[in-house]
């Protein structure tokens, strides 16, 4: 609760079904152990002064010791309270995790975990991007969750519980938003050295807003305008290509090693971390570890200021 960078951003403001289902929880938890410390602290009160010593007073309170009916009390009452918390709790867990209906059409999303960033994969819709989810509001978004490397977890506050991405085993879960804005997530399992650093972003769009988007990734502008761009497209030939791919052109990666930059340029986050900014892209390319310890992008700083200066521009030109 104090952890949260603003405090709007956080559990207690859903902005979605499955937000409010959890809140649901998370408060019925909150009245139950409420409940709890209130009765024992009554009773912890009561005892402090029915039972203290007074002066004069030497006898020995009736003793209650192996009391079939107080230890019968304190195992029923507990068992009641957990069968209260455990119910909804369950059926709110297994109802995240449902299936995609066979009879809709859902938008369906293959989220894939790395050290340390996100792919997000859009298999109806021919789209993969990294970084940042687009939603449509007011829609069921089925998730299918994985690991790459080592067990991570995905977690929007506002909009859904954590969810483990395992490597070699796939979770589901479903997610919404019943407005549009930029949600937070981050991952919510130590994965390594840059685990606190490991942010993304769900971007929730109106329904035509998301349709656009979608175009404009299907059909996105990746070939270079300028005399600056095009050098730049030769530097990234050079040194990027080999793990990064960007849609639209002929430069495709064998695997997916590194974040796909496609629509680049759209992004407000440089490795879920820096405002996107030209300053920003230079200092994550030349130090990419002081950035984000562990990262496995390699630094760039043998590039010339020129060779530099034009990959910025080409990247920053990714729309």
């Amino acid at each position: 609760m104090t952890g949260c960078e603003e405090p709007d951003r956080t559990v207690f403001s859903p902005k979605g079904e499955a937000g409010e289902g959890s809140l649901d929880v998370i408060m019925l938890s909150i009245y139950i152990m409420t409940f709890v410390v209130a009765v024992v602290l009554a009773i912890f009160i009561y005892v402090l002064i029915r039972y203290r010593q007074k002066p004069g007073d030497n006898s020995i309170p009736k003793q209650v010791e192996g009391s079939m009916k107080l230890e019968m009390l304190w195992t029923v009452i507990p068992i009641i309270l957990l069968a209260i918390l455990a119910v909804p709790t369950l059926t709110h867990t297994f109802s995240l995790a449902e299936e995609a209906p066979k009879d809709e059409d859902p938008l369906r999303v293959k989220v894939t975990a790395h050290q340390y960033w996100w792919e997000f994969e859009y298999p109806d819709l021919g789209i993969k991007t990294a970084q940042q989810l687009h939603i449509p509001t007011d829609e069921k978004v089925y998730l299918e969750l994985t690991s790459d490397d080592v067990i991570h977890a995905f977690w929007v506050p506002e909009l859904a519980g954590k969810q483990d991405l395992n490597p070699g085993s796939t979770n589901k879960m479903w997610i919404d938003a019943d407005e549009p804005g930029t949600y937070e997530g981050r991952c919510a399992e130590l994965c390594g050295a840059g685990h606190a650093l490991m942010n993304f972003q769900v971007v929730a769009q109106e329904k035509e807003d998301f349709d656009k988007w979608v175009e404009k990734r299907k059909n996105p502008s990746s070939e270079p305008k300028t005399a600056e761009q095009k050098a730049g497209k030769e530097v990234f030939t050079q040194n990027c290509m080999s793990c990064h791919a960007i849609d639209g052109t002929q430069m495709k990666t064998k695997g997916e090693k590194a974040p796909n930059l496609t629509g680049f340029a759209e992004r407000n986050k440089i490795a879920g971390l820096l405002e996107n900014n030209d300053e920003n892209l230079e200092k994550w390319m030349k130090h990419p570890e002081q950035v984000k310890p562990g990262t496995y992008m390699p630094s760039f700083d043998f590039l010339s200021d020129e060779d530099m200066d034009n990959l910025k521009a080409y990247l920053q030109s990714l729309e």
